[in-house]
């Protein structure tokens, strides 16, 4: 690690705490404000008065980030209500390949997905589907509703920054190979999709897929809690 580097990152985090505070209104990929269902969230998010990245844990895995080229934004600590957060999250900017719709993401979640992308997704699909993976769409990340958008329940993992869900996959010639339809598709694709299941279930404390439930029949669920669920 270049020499310095820790602590400018810790560095841009204090700044971005200083700076969010101008910021209001949804987060990116905050599905409850589009569908009205889960926590109610009318205000805007407040600052939290603990700031980013001050603990050792968050300052390493912030340090991992970047030892593994992955640019990102540290985000500031933010209370959306409801029981909503995102505690030292960041905003992925470029993870080596192009990925849609990711809004803030606990470092511990940015970072195994960032990994998962690199060592699993990549390999598999040259492996599997002889091309390259060109683009990694999901559903988003940071949502404050309850497990399904359901009224009543408790918060889901999205609620606190700290899931994604992923729904397909673009291939460099031409193909998307997406889990509504690929999972019990070709054999190519069957093979394709379960070889990351599988490689998730060891980056993640959560791991869903189509045969959890039918929720879950068009992406995989991945977040940080748990202790190495895979279904």
């Amino acid at each position: 690690m270049r020499p310095g580097a820790a602590l400018r990152i810790v560095l841009v985090a204090a700044l971005a705490v200083s700076l969010s505070g101008c910021i209001g209104g949804n987060v990116p990929g905050d599905r409850r404000a589009q569908t009205g269902s889960g926590p109610s969230t009318a205000k805007d998010p407040k600052l939290s008065t603990v700031p980013a990245f001050s603990t050792p844990e968050a300052r390493q895995c912030a340090v991992d980030l970047e030892r593994a080229g992955v640019r990102f934004t540290p985000l500031a600590n933010q209370d959306f209500g409801g029981g909503c957060s995102a505690i030292d999250s960041v905003k992925l900017l470029d993870i080596g390949t192009p990925t849609s719709n990711l809004g803030p993401m606990t470092c511990p979640l940015a970072r195994n997905f960032a990994a998962w992308a690199q060592h699993a997704v990549r390999p598999a699909a040259r492996l599997h589907l002889g091309s390259d993976v060109v683009k990694i769409e999901t559903f988003g990340t940071y949502s404050c509703r309850n497990i399904y958008g359901g009224r009543s329940g408790r918060l889901s993992q999205h609620a606190y920054s700290n899931a994604v869900d992923v729904s397909g996959f673009v291939l460099a010639d031409g193909r998307r190979i997406m889990l509504d339809g690929g999972w019990n598709g070709d054999r190519a694709s069957q093979q394709f999709l379960r070889a990351l299941h599988k490689s998730a279930c060891r980056r993640f404390g959560t791991v869903l897929g189509p045969d959890y439930n039918a929720a879950h029949y068009n992406h995989f669920h991945f977040d940080m809690s748990g202790n190495g669920y895979c279904r």
